[in-house]
């Protein structure tokens, strides 16, 4: 480009963005600093941010291809290292990082894409003791949701046939690692729910880094094992392995092998249990027996029993006994009536008004009515005198 040479913006932005592209230092850079103004650009599936410190900012990009793989959420405030590439947007003139990776500083991508997760997950009630479903104590069929070919499905078979024969193995063969193996786990446990086929289901594989492990991380396993409506026991990895499933599962076991043991009962125990309580069974039984034999005998050697005419005889003495009762209170009531009726006839006789004109008195009436007074008769009158033998008619003079 000459001194004379006048150019357009658009060439002037396109001859920096040439410049800067063709540098091999800027084709490769790692920079590190704190995520602000990020944005999701749904419609386009790009991750559009601006990367600062304390004294500088540059924009950057996540192309669409490159964002998906992001296991976790960029948010602002986020520190991060990013590698990628300097390119000038020719639009605006503004220089920006091409991000092609982009990873937590401090933290692993991995570790904080479980956190995050678990955090959501558990303020969802993912976790929540109160939606934990038992385990039947004798399932009829599990179901073994894992590898065809790994050691898990091997342990999980030979102990659950040596523990508790009597109960059907179903395994749902899946993929365990890798980017198909979250859909794969996910659809098996749909599909034992589905079919009800089974009574309880094992989920789970041997252990490996967190990248093998990963699988079991992911929401969409997480959202199948709860909303299963069988018991889902989760059995990923090592005693130290703790996975989303883990969490989201009815019951965690240390390792495959621990949830086949927590599945099924131990047949030897079981039957050592049974003849435990048949024992028991038998001596109380014999116990009872013993008992009722010694009250039989007690009985049979009652007096009452053996002399049945005792008992009669006791009765008899007691009605004897209870009719004197009866006569003497009989008596009794009826020598107080005759004593208190003579007494009301002893009254009634003092005053009686024949007795007392048996002594010599009489009383006098006049026109009917009994004469008490001088002042109630007059002169001329006819009176009455009745004494003990009759009637005497008189006239006042």
């Amino acid at each position: 480009m000459t001194q004379q040479t006048v150019i357009s913006v658009s060439q002037l932005n396109r001859y920096i963005k040439a410049l800067i592209e063709e540098n091999g230092v800027l084709n490769n850079v790692f920079v590190t600093g704190e995520i602000s103004n990020f944005k999701n650009h749904y419609s386009s599936g790009h991750f559009y941010m601006t990367l600062k410190d304390e004294s500088a900012a540059v924009s950057a990009v996540i192309y669409r291809t490159n964002a998906q793989k992001i296991k976790y959420d960029l948010y602002d405030g986020l520190y991060v290292i990013v590698r990628g590439r300097v390119s000038l947007y020719e639009k605006s003139g503004q220089y920006q990082i091409i991000v092609d990776d982009i990873q937590p500083q401090g933290i692993g991508e991995l570790a904080l894409a479980f956190e995050q997760l678990k955090q959501k997950l558990g303020e969802k009630g993912f976790f929540d003791p109160s939606h934990k479903k038992p385990i039947p104590k004798y399932p009829k069929r599990v179901g073994i949701v894992t590898s065809a070919t790994g050691a898990a499905i091997r342990d999980i078979t030979n102990i659950i046939s040596r523990r508790f024969p009597l109960c059907e193995m179903i395994t749902y063969p899946v993929e365990v690692q890798g980017i198909n193996a979250a859909p794969s786990i996910s659809k098996a446990i749909k599909e034992l729910n589905d079919s009800n086929a089974v009574d309880v289901i094992i989920v789970g594989r041997g252990g490996g880094s967190i990248e093998d492990l990963w699988a079991f991380n992911e929401e969409k396993v997480a959202l199948a094992v709860y909303n299963s409506v069988i018991p889902v026991i989760s059995a990923v990895g090592h005693e130290t392995d703790f996975t989303i499933c883990d969490f989201v599962a009815d019951v965690r076991a240390e390792t495959p092998s621990a949830a086949a043991e927590i599945c099924v009962p131990d047949k030897e125990t079981e039957l050592q249990s049974i003849i435990s309580l048949k024992n028991a069974s038998e001596r109380f039984i014999n116990f009872k027996i013993q008992n009722e034999k010694s009250r039989l005998s007690h009985l049979v050697e009652n007096r009452f029993l053996t002399k049945p005419e005792e008992i009669i005889n006791v009765y008899r003495m007691n009605l004897d006994e209870k009719t004197e009762d009866i006569d003497l209170l009989f008596k009794s009531k009826l020598n107080d009536s005759k004593n208190e009726f003579a007494l009301i006839l002893k009254k009634l006789e003092s005053l009686n008004p024949i007795k007392v004109i048996s002594r010599g008195f009489a009383f006098a009436q006049s026109n009917g009515k009994v004469v008490k007074s001088v002042s109630d008769v007059v002169k001329g009158d006819n009176i009455t005198l009745n004494v003990t033998d009759g009637i005497i008619d008189c006239e006042v003079i």
